[in-house]
């Protein structure tokens, strides 16, 4: 049986990128005959972002606008996209095309395999990454550093949202309880903890060519701070509770 794969793309005043993330992932996944659903998550934009996606619609049904309703936060969009998947596996993806659709490509190979999760790492080869700001990059490397410390991985790359799950595995790491970007390191180390397989692969990484950034390093500190933590004392307390059957 063909396997459906669902994307999932929050979106918030994106009117830029957007065209080309869906372009580029509409191409490669039709060159490759892979069935699939786009979901672009409208997060409160105050520009076109809502717009485009309705138009791309039009010409393809595949493509589906849905609306986080307030509070907004790139967990709550997320979240939204959870709630209204169809496919046997979900990819979180960001709509700004940093991410490389030949990737996503390679994460089905894997999950065909029998996988739970695929799991990306954009530090695993050189030059694997362009236009990544020096600062945030040395904070990454002492982030995921210490996540692949505190809970004994080997993965480096726990921070990034560019993941792929199984239907399973989402229902079985749920409730999801982040609404910020925290979301991005609650989704992997829950799967891990709770004894879902994962393949871990190298990725690509673009940067931003258009729009700014929605991570505030400042804002989001704490956030990630509590996620890591509250997962760890589930490992540490709740043992083989939450333990995949």
């Amino acid at each position: 049986m063909t396997k459906l794969v669902s994307i999932i793309i929050p979106a918030r005043n994106e009117q830029h990128s957007l065209v080309r993330t869906i372009s580029g992932i509409q191409n490669e996944f039709d060159r490759n005959k892979i069935n699939y659903e786009i979901l672009i998550i409208n997060d409160g934009s105050t520009d076109k972002t809502g717009e485009i996606v309705e138009q791309l619609n039009k010409n393809d049904s595949r493509v589906m606008l849905l609306e986080n309703r307030p509070p907004h936060g790139i967990g709550n969009a997320i979240k939204t996209g959870l709630k209204n998947f169809a496919g046997d596996y979900v990819i979180i993806a960001m709509a700004d095309a940093s991410d490389d659709p030949k990737d996503m490509i390679t994460y089905i190979d894997r999950m065909n395999e029998g996988y739970d999760c695929c799991f990306g790492s954009r530090f695993m080869e050189k030059n694997s990454i362009r236009n990544y700001p020096k600062f945030k990059l040395i904070l990454n490397r002492i982030v995921n550093g210490c996540i692949s410390i505190l809970f004994q991985i080997k993965y480096n790359d726990t921070t990034n949202a560019f993941k792929c799950y199984s239907k399973e595995a989402i229902h079985g790491i749920k409730p999801i309880l982040s609404h910020h970007f925290n979301i991005t390191v609650e989704l992997p180390l829950k799967a891990i903890v709770r004894g879902y397989s994962y393949a871990i692969v190298s990725t690509k990484w673009y940067g931003r060519q258009e729009g700014v950034t929605k991570l505030k390093l400042k804002e989001m500190g704490s956030r990630y701070l509590f996620m890591i933590l509250y997962v760890f004392l589930e490992k540490l307390l709740c043992g083989k509770d939450y333990l995949k059957k």
